[in-house]
């Protein structure tokens, strides 16, 4: 659910809070309980990572995609042992 950062314009009171997209703004302050909110334009939540097995480096740059298949020959002779090794027999 996306985070909405609202004020109120008869007491200043400031929060963030989370409601689905479909839901009505609100409109009374917790604070006052005055029918003052305005919705601010918030700079978002950023990214939220949920479960396992999600990493930044998921979606690596060209430069560091070229980088690893130069990386992937230089085990030592006879290889490292790693089951995906290319050197190993």
């Amino acid at each position: 659910m996306p985070t909405y950062d609202y004020r109120c314009q008869s007491c200043q009171h400031q929060f963030t809070t989370m409601h689905s997209i479909a839901a009505d703004p609100l409109k009374d302050c917790p604070s006052c309980g005055q029918a003052q909110l305005k919705r601010l334009i918030g700079g978002g939540g950023g990214v939220l990572f949920k479960g396992g097995g999600f990493y930044q480096t998921d979606y690596p740059s060209a430069s560091y995609s070229a980088g690893a298949k130069t990386d992937a020959g230089s085990c030592a002779p006879g290889g490292c042992g790693a089951p995906q090794c290319p050197s190993s027999n």
